[in-house]
């Protein structure tokens, strides 16, 4: 295993701290763990949380800050932070107006979660939660029940963040991440493994001219294994699965091309210079392209592509103003 780090029990917390170090202006780090929050705390209005495993980067801790998340707890490399840490967050950015955590659909972060938002009720906390099921994929796996939460969660922090920063009620910002939640589609593939530092060995294991299809954020295979083909016809494989999954036609949408760690940007635009005609000859119309990395499997090669069905309503949010260290726009 050969990794630009110290050793392996110091991971998180480097790489946390170097985050916040990044924009000292705007982030900073909890005493209690690897817990981020703006330096601003936002008042009189609803607050949100997310999280998860560390390994995703920039997600979580990347949208902290104006018009998106209050706070983003890190766990472990793909393992979700304990309850304890979760109600640390929930304890220091709420403000009276409530707390919506938004929770990737995997078993040990809904789990925790939960458990969470429970122990804050118990403190008199006004908390609720959402989960992200936005991956095509797969119905089950290893690490769900349903499907699993990935790259769409980012536009469920943005929108949901902007309806905070408005003023709306807990109600309403859950709402609108529910509609978010309702109207988002991903679907991702790997052309080489991770490796997670304390394993030390990729989590599975590809041959030269072989892909995974279908694969999720914590290292874990796909539904199928074949050979390498064409950038483009690998993206029609993936869009093609999302596009029967829901009704896009005649829709404006939200496009992610989202790398998963160690794939180059020329290889993303290539993607993307085929998915924008692509779309347009299937009569969907594309508002806004978001082309990089936004939710990461460490350093797999590989990539994701994520539509988001707009209206009026869900437009405007996501064009209104945000500030953090991964989202400038």
């Amino acid at each position: 295993m050969k990794k630009l780090i110290n050793d392996v029990e110091s991971v998180e917390e480097q790489m946390i701290l170097g985050l916040v170090k990044s924009a000292p202006h705007k982030l900073r780090k909890l005493d209690e763990g690897n817990i981020v929050v703006r330096v601003q705390k936002k008042e009189g209005k609803v607050a949100l949380i997310s999280g998860g495993g560390s390994g995703h980067e920039p997600a979580h801790a990347g949208f902290v800050g104006e018009g998106m998340l209050d706070c983003a707890v890190a766990g472990p490399v793909f393992t979700s932070p304990t309850p304890d840490k979760i109600l640390a967050g929930i304890e220091n950015v709420h403000a009276g107006k409530g707390v919506l955590c938004i929770v990737k659909n995997y078993s040990g972060d809904v789990m925790n979660f939960e458990m969470a938002v429970d122990m804050a009720g118990d403190e008199d906390i006004e908390a609720d939660y959402v989960v992200v099921n936005d991956d095509v994929a797969v119905k089950d796996s290893l690490y769900t029940t349903g499907r699993r939460g990935v790259a769409g969660t980012v536009l469920v922090h943005k929108i949901a963040g902007a309806k905070a920063e408005q003023g709306a009620d807990l109600a309403e910002v859950k709402a609108v991440a529910e509609k978010v939640i309702a109207n988002v589609r991903t679907m991702g593939m790997a052309l080489s493994p991770c490796t997670v530092p304390a394993a030390g060995k990729p989590g599975f294991v590809l041959a030269d001219d072989e892909v995974e299809i279908g694969i999720g954020i914590h290292g874990e295979p796909g539904i199928t294994r074949e050979k390498i083909s064409t950038a483009d016809e690998t993206a029609k494989k993936l869009l093609d699965t999302i596009l029967t999954d829901l009704d896009f036609k005649g829709q404006e949408v939200v496009l992610i091309v989202n790398g998963m760690g160690a794939t180059p940007l020329m290889e993303l635009y290539i993607i993307n210079n085929f998915v924008q005609d692509y779309l347009k000859e299937q009569g969907i119309k594309v508002y806004d392209t978001m082309v990089g990395n936004f939710m990461t499997s460490i350093e797999m090669a590989g990539f994701s592509l994520t539509l988001l069905r707009l209206d009026d309503e869900l437009k405007a949010l996501y064009d209104a103003k945000a500030d953090t260290p991964a989202w400038k726009r």
